[in-house]
């Protein structure tokens, strides 16, 4: 039997939403082993003159415990 824990962090990047998750993920993977799934639970943007600056996600993720 496996069981799951769920984590929630915040990523950001310069570039995307899409570049927000994946770096989320990939820095989480540095101290979570077993990363099954990510949720993103919500998407903002920093906005300076009229422009975005910077793209930020809320996410959870779930990880399997290891026995």
């Amino acid at each position: 039997m496996q069981v799951a824990k769920v984590t929630e962090i915040i990523a950001s990047s310069p570039n995307s939403f899409d570049d927000a998750v994946a770096r989320g993920v990939e820095r989480a993977s540095k101290t979570l082993n077993n990363i099954a799934g990510v949720w993103v639970k919500e998407q903002k943007a920093t906005v300076e003159n009229g422009k975005i600056t910077e793209y930020r996600v809320n996410l959870k993720l779930t990880f399997l415990l290891e026995d």
